[in-house]
């Protein structure tokens, strides 16, 4: 029996969840939340390490990356690079919101000062891609792109590809559905098609999500001057309802009308992200929902009952042995397990996760896009 131990770790808006699998099955669950790790991201290596030895971690990988490992970067362009291609954030933006404080962009820094204290200890960790990245996507639906469903959701979609073939018990080939990702943050739709990932709305380019705005209209950014990344966070149904959490939304969408009218542009979003990815994926097996708002008993409900014109809905069914780590932090881990030829390889063969290529950032054909590219892939490039 193979004694082989992984380590996955999602970075969430919310909470960063670490699953540790030996031979498939779930050895180790940490949940920290996201706050936390900013203001001390020594948390996030002593959880790390509490679950040593390990053969391979899969890091916070962001947007997403062709398949990289850490013991490839130097160190002293790795806090650029990750910025650059793991955050797709400048430096510039990184120091102006943390001087103002801005929490999101916290977690991140801590995100960039975890890459660099695992670099110094030469921890075998790798970078894994996001949907953008699979060669199974056609090169037009990528066409000025960046988030078409960030590695969370890709992971996401390789435990829901292990559960249809198991539940369905067919072989990978017969695997189709459209995956909804509902997290603190965003939403997002992934769409499977003979156990392959197609296509992608992701957490940016979707609906309004509890805290994102979703996709935004071109005239805005236009008349706003200047968009920083510390946007993309807000603009949601927390600030058009003025509340804090998912479950107070809900509760109070009985008696107040604005967050009512917040769940329903919610819930709409979802169904049109899943009623256009039904382009792609036009006979779905089922609808397979996952993330923190699933686990919301009326939020589910409501969802299930949207979708399911489209098909059977079902939430996502966990490893053996998870209790309370997320979805994608599962999906992290049977990633790893895979490439080091483990339980799981069948499975990452079958996605291609290795010959995924390049960054988020190749399929800029906006003028200004494919400036931006040009100027950060001068000044930081992929490959060193």
């Amino acid at each position: 029996m193979s004694n082989s131990r992984v380590l996955g770790i999602d970075p969430g808006t919310r909470s960063f969840d670490l699953c540790g699998l030996e031979d498939g099955r779930v050895f180790y669950e940490e949940s920290l939340e996201s706050q936390e790790i900013a203001k001390d991201p020594d948390s996030l290596m002593r959880a790390i390490e509490d679950a040593m030895p390990l053969d391979l971690i899969a890091g916070p990988s962001g947007y997403g990356v062709e398949l990289t490992y850490l013991k490839d970067l130097d160190l002293d362009v790795l806090e650029d690079w990750y910025l650059t291609y793991i955050l797709l954030l400048k430096r510039e933006d990184l120091k102006t919101a943390l001087e103002r404080n801005d929490p999101g962009i916290a977690v991140y820094s801590a995100m960039v000062d975890t890459a660099l204290k695992m670099k110094r200890r030469d921890w075998p960790v790798c970078y894994l891609p996001g949907v953008i990245n699979l060669p199974t996507v056609p090169r037009w639906r990528k066409f000025n792109n960046l988030d078409m469903g960030t590695v969370d959701k890709l992971c996401c979609c390789v435990l829901g590809i292990h559960d249809q073939s198991n539940k369905l018990d067919v072989p990978y080939s017969d695997v189709s559905f459209i995956l909804v990702e509902m997290g603190f943050g965003y939403n997002a739709a992934i769409g499977v098609e003979n156990g392959k990932i197609v296509d992608g709305v992701g957490g940016t380019m979707s609906g309004i999500g509890f805290l994102t705005s979703g996709s935004i209209d071109s005239e805005l950014a236009q008349l706003s001057g200047k968009w920083e990344k510390s946007d993309v966070f807000t603009g949601g149904a927390s600030i058009i309802s003025g509340k804090t959490t998912p479950s107070e939304l809900i509760d109070s969408a009985r008696d107040e009308e604005n967050c009512r009218m917040s769940l329903n542009a919610m819930l709409e979003g979802i169904e049109k992200s899943v009623a256009s990815i039904s382009v792609s994926t036009p006979n779905p097996k089922e609808v397979l929902i996952s993330g923190r708002l699933s686990r919301i008993d009326e939020f589910r409900e409501e969802i299930i009952q949207r979708l399911q014109k489209y098909a059977p809905v079902r939430s996502v069914r966990w490893l053996e042995g998870a209790k309370k780590v997320k979805e994608a932090a599962q999906g992290y881990a049977m990633i790893v397990e895979g490439l080091i030829g483990e339980r799981f390889s069948e499975l990452v063969n079958w996605i291609e996760v290795k010959n995924a290529k390049g960054t988020a950032l190749d399929y800029l054909y906006h003028p200004k896009g494919g400036g931006v590219r040009e100027e950060l892939q001068k000044k930081t490039p992929f490959k060193p």
